[in-house]
């Protein structure tokens, strides 16, 4: 989103006196963009974490440099668990609903908004009733005396932190500004972590794009249950009959499928389009034509997320076990007690941007990928997955993996910068980060609100950590 801080801070110049003025004269595209992102993380924030949504409106959706979105004002109905936003009064809002187990999602133009049994997907495991108890006090940093999860690793041990590490945590250049929460696990072990004010081990926070990552390991799950295959091609039945019937599973995995989709945040372009005004944000990604041939171009695309999303849960006969699977297959085997992945108005899972997790969910899902897949000896993924995952994609140049990773983080390529050369990231939009090095058994989450101007630099947090392993 931080491009739009360019069309929102031209329309920002006026005084809300000459709204009417400006209305008439931009987009009302933009605008619906707008209101759809606050409706969106406002009900997201306080339907599953428990937030404040005067806060969050705040904090999340006006603080982080977009001028326009000052004027934007929300409201919640608990009953109904709904939210509308509307910026300058704008005649058409934004709204989002809550359904259990499946998250927030815009809504409008006449789509039902129950497009399955909630039920199906189970409750929201990880849903806060209600904002923390204030008289509790919101520590900024874990005491290493309570800092043991309920539940197990994979190693069969408690957390055990570590006061090196956990030193590093706490340092305010290395945590840096908007830090919400760290996690390091070393040895199949939670061996360090600190949350920011307001924010704690139960905290559900989105991962924006590391999500990507968690469908790239649903592909893999679905793949070791013999139901979808990297070689497959004639993907979607709208692909036949035309070039694109060519694309294989790998290439959408490896972000190289030549479909065409504009990332740019700059204005209403492809992927805000997708993520805020579409209903059915897989099926407009597909209807994309290709702008190169299969196989030959890098083009990092949101939109190939979602069409991965379609396609493992279109690899079942019943839509609702496709729903419930995340949460049986992965989240509750893993531990992920907190994780919620939301679904888009037509029922297929945002799976390029709408998780939300906890730190030690996060850092869970970290380890899963460092042990190859398995989690307390049994594998969930066929075996070398995870060395497929981070195996650069053929069109990347090296910077990306075939799977959904990255192998390049602010500017560092794994092998390099002392980095050791398995080392691999999964990254996401405000400074959401984890580094994984399965050589080192060693994974470093960190999640905030960090927008990229604040130039905060996750490698220099990662480095100091794989020093102190020495």
């Amino acid at each position: 989103m931080r491009g739009l801080s360019k069309k929102f801070g031209a329309l920002a110049v006026a005084a809300p006196a000459a709204a009417a003025g400006w209305l008439a004269l931009y987009p009302p595209e933009l605008l619906k963009v707008g209101d759809g992102y606050a409706a969106k993380i406002v009900c997201s924030n306080v339907f599953l974490a428990g937030r404040d949504p005067q806060e969050v409106l705040a904090v999340d959706v006006q603080a982080p440099g977009h001028p326009l979105l000052k004027f934007v004002g929300v409201s919640v109905d608990h009953h109904e668990q709904r939210v509308t936003a509307r910026i300058f009064g704008f005649a058409a809002p934004g709204r989002a609903v809550h359904r259990p187990g499946l998250g927030c999602m815009n809504t409008g133009n006449g789509v039902a908004e129950a497009f399955a049994n909630p039920s199906a997907a189970g409750g929201d495991a990880g849903s806060k009733a209600a904002v923390a108890n204030p008289e509790a006090g919101n520590p900024e940093t874990a005491n290493p005396e309570t800092a043991n999860p309920e539940t197990e690793w994979p190693e069969g041990s408690r957390a055990e932190i570590d006061p090196t590490i956990q030193t590093l945590l706490e340092d305010p250049e290395l945590a840096g500004p908007g830090m919400r929460a760290m996690a390091v696990v070393r040895d199949g072990r939670l061996v360090a972590e600190r949350y920011g004010p307001g924010f704690d081990r139960d905290t559900p926070m989105l991962g924006w794009s590391m999500t990507k990552s968690v469908t790239a390991a649903l592909v893999g799950m679905r793949i070791a249950e013999g139901r979808m295959d990297l070689e497959q091609d004639h993907l979607l039945p709208e692909w036949n009959g035309d070039e694109r019937a060519v694309i294989k599973l790998a290439d959408l995995l490896g972000m190289q499928s030549g479909l065409a989709f504009n990332e740019d945040y700059g204005d209403v372009t492809d992927v805000t389009r997708m993520l805020f005004l579409e209903s059915d944000m897989a099926g407009f990604a597909a209807s994309k034509p290709l702008a190169a041939a299969a196989g030959t171009k890098f083009s990092y695309s949101s939109g190939t997320s979602n069409i991965l999303s379609r396609l493992w849960m279109r690899s079942f006969d019943d839509p609702a076990a496709a729903l419930a699977y995340p949460r049986v297959a992965l989240f509750e085997p893993l531990g992920m007690t907190g994780a919620v992945m939301e679904a888009d108005q037509s029922g297929t899972f945002v799976g390029s941007s709408y998780m939300y997790a906890t730190a030690q969910d996060w850092a869970r899902f970290a380890q899963f990928l460092l042990d190859g897949g398995r989690w307390k000896g049994r594998a969930l993924l066929p075996e070398g997955y995870v060395d497929f995952m981070r195996k650069p994609s053929r069109a990347s140049g090296g910077d990306y993996g075939s799977g959904q990773v990255w192998l390049m983080a602010n500017g560092i390529r794994a092998g390099t910068g002392g980095f050791p050369a398995d080392s691999f990231w999964i990254l996401g939009h405000d400074g959401q980060a984890i580094m994984l090095v399965p050589s080192l058994r060693l994974a470093v989450v960190r999640l905030g609100l960090t927008p990229w101007r604040d130039g905060y630099n996750v490698q220099a947090l990662n480095a100091k950590v794989i020093d102190a392993l020495d």
